[in-house]
């Protein structure tokens, strides 16, 4: 009988284990400029063409390399970092475990160019599935230069699966940004498809944030400093008020080698415990300085999960540090003294102050009691207190009218013609009993049979989605022109992000233009969103949509749309008035689907009168 079992052949072998490393062209990348920054040098260019699927060219001024290592350097498990087993525990570079190259060369086209700077003459290679094709002496610049064309041109079925150029060119920008901040002292430069889209000269680690992320972190960032005979920390954390409502702006490095962490991340997150809101996530910029005997991190093909030593005492000591910082700087919850635009409208603010209000007011027991001198302790007699008839404020709806403001008009269609929408779904809301909002959370609706429990945000949410839905798949929604269009400032990474969803924001209101030095300014909003709060809607949306978590794979069009709706939804803990609460209903039961969220939650829960009687056994 035939034998099963075989070797691989050596460049399907190759072809195998660069599915671990190279999985995307920002994979690439990664392993590109990390090579160039072990190699020593003081300048890296990083240019990219067809958001990497096409070209990828990294030139460095580094140490170079010789005719022989030149050779050697695309054979698997090839390295100048590794000479025992001691060593692979006393790693402070970044590229050791041999198979960037070999994985690279096996999936595209390489040409190499390198020389030393004592060499005369450089070394001038190209490979092609593994196997070197044309070699020979060049004259080239100290350093060295390699291009990556035609990615996965020998795996087509790799290919298919790349996202389109903006998602692509989002993930390049990504893994640049962190070599480039593991790196300040060095000088960066990013070019796509022929524009410039970063310079970045060598400076402090201050000053490479500041270039990277945006000045407006310029006044916004805590020094985090602290040496111990365990490790060193150093870094920045953002003010309270950087906070994002998704994972944005953070970053670890151990030994200047960008990781991920849950576990560090949620050190830091105690840290600003009772400083942010609960769903909210600080800024960071950490450099953990430990003993690399004290850290494996050769626990996963990409290098980015890393594993302690002793977890507890770099949890400890990130958290006190990070703690120590914000008290240092007296970083402590700020007041939001910003207007709220339902409290604008109220009587109390629109009306005028009119002097017989004055007279009436300063008349008043009330007033007189606060005014006079020693009387903040006196206390009038029931019978001569002008609030004596407080009670009056609490006698039962029938005996006061006609105006109650749990509900609109009587008369509206909603509660009166609107009965067939409820039966079809099986509900008939009473329209005579107040609507009552519980927890600033639910409204619970009394029904000819029982009551509705419902969510408010998440029935908001529905409707928002159907609307949106409708106007991202047919008619355009109106956009309210801006009379001051507000300038939006977004890192290069969100810039690449926004261009792709220019025309899908278009169509559910927002008007969002490039001016001619490259920046976009919002024209305009949704008829229907509040204005003045354009800029921070758009970046959190960002965030969200960069963040869009789901089991199901969904569109980039349908995640925006469900993205807007969660972030335009009325959040729980917003007080309605009755009228609010009305109108949600109404339109939550004019829906397609009333009684389900977008994300699969249950809008409202039914209580019926059998299920109330047997809860009470009756």
């Amino acid at each position: 009988m035939e034998n099963l079992i075989q070797l691989l052949p050596e460049h399907l072998a190759n072809q195998i284990a660069a599915g671990e490393v190279i999985q995307r062209p920002a994979s690439a990348v990664k392993e590109l400029l990390e090579n160039a920054a072990d190699a020593g040098a003081t300048r890296i260019q990083l240019v990219v063409t067809d958001a990497g699927k096409a070209l990828i060219q990294v030139i460095d001024n580094g140490r170079g390399m010789s005719e022989t290592d030149a050779r050697m350097a695309f054979e698997r498990h090839a390295t100048s970092k590794i000479r025992q087993i001691d060593d692979l525990f006393r790693i402070n570079t970044m590229g050791f475990r041999g198979e960037a190259l070999a994985s690279i060369a096996a999936v595209a086209q390489v040409e190499l160019k390198t020389r030393r700077p004592e060499d005369e003459l450089g070394t001038h290679l190209e490979i092609e599935n593994s196997k070197v094709v044309f070699q020979e002496p060049c004259s080239c610049p100290a350093g060295t230069q390699i291009s990556m064309k035609n990615l996965f041109f020998s795996v087509p079925a790799r290919r298919n699966f790349l996202k389109n150029n903006a998602v692509e060119m989002r993930h390049i920008i990504d893994e640049f940004i962190r070599v480039a901040l593991a790196f300040p002292g060095i000088a960066f430069s990013l070019q796509s498809n022929g524009q410039e889209v970063f310079h970045l000269e060598p400076g402090n680690n201050r000053q490479r944030i500041i270039q990277l992320l945006g000045n407006a972190y310029q006044s916004k960032l805590v020094s985090v400093t602290e040496d111990t005979d365990y490790m060193n920390i150093r870094g920045y954390v953002g003010k309270p008020e950087t906070a994002r409502k998704t994972r944005g702006d953070q970053y670890f490095f151990v030994n200047n080698r960008f990781i991920k962490s849950a576990y560090l991340n949620h050190a830091v997150n105690t840290a600003f415990e009772n400083l942010l809101p609960k769903d909210s996530f600080p800024t960071y910029i950490l450099y953990i300085e430990v003993d690399p005997s004290q850290v494996d991190i050769n626990v996963h093909p990409t290098k980015q999960e890393i594993k302690f030593e002793d977890e507890k005492i770099i949890y400890a000591f990130v958290q006190a540090a990070v703690k120590h910082a914000l008290a240092q700087f007296s970083v402590a919850p700020s007041l939001d003294f910003s207007l709220n635009p339902d409290i604008q409208q109220l009587d109390a603010i629109q009306r005028p102050f009119t002097e017989d209000d004055k007279k009436t007011a300063g008349h008043s027991s009330l007033f007189q009691t606060f005014s006079k001198k020693n009387q903040a302790h006196f206390i009038e007699k029931t019978g001569e207190s002008t609030l004596s008839h407080w009670k009056e404020m609490y006698r039962p709806s029938e005996q006061m009218g006609t105006t109650d403001s749990s509900r609109p008009d009587t008369n509206a269609s909603f509660w009166e013609k609107g009965a067939n929408t409820k039966a079809a779904q099986g509900i008939q809301l009473s329209p005579d009993v107040p609507l009552v909002q519980l927890h600033q959370t639910y409204i619970i609706a009394s029904t000819t049979d029982g009551f509705l429990l419902l969510h408010q945000q998440l029935a908001h949410e529905r409707i928002l989605y159907e609307k949106y839905s409708q106007a991202a798949h047919g008619r355009q929604m109106p956009t309210q022109k801006s009379l001051f269009p507000v300038l939006l400032n977004v890192g290069e990474a969100d810039a690449a992000l926004l261009s792709e969803l220019l025309p899908d924001l278009s169509q559910i209101g927002y008007q969002i233009e490039k001016n001619e030095s490259g920046e976009f300014v919002i024209q305009g909003i949704p008829a229907d969103v509040l204005s003045g709060n354009e800029k921070n809607a758009i970046e959190l949306l960002l965030e969200q949509f960069k963040h869009f978590s789901s089991e199901v794979q969904f569109s980039k069009r349908e995640k925006l749309i469900r993205c807007m709706a969660r972030q335009q939804a009325i959040k729980a803990g917003r007080t309605l008035a009755g009228k609010e609460m009305a109108q949600l209903i109404e339109e939550l039961f004019t829906c397609g689907s009333p009684n389900v969220s977008p994300s699969g939650a249950a809008t409202y829960i039914s209580f019926s009168g059998d299920y109330l009687t047997r809860m009470f056994g009756r």
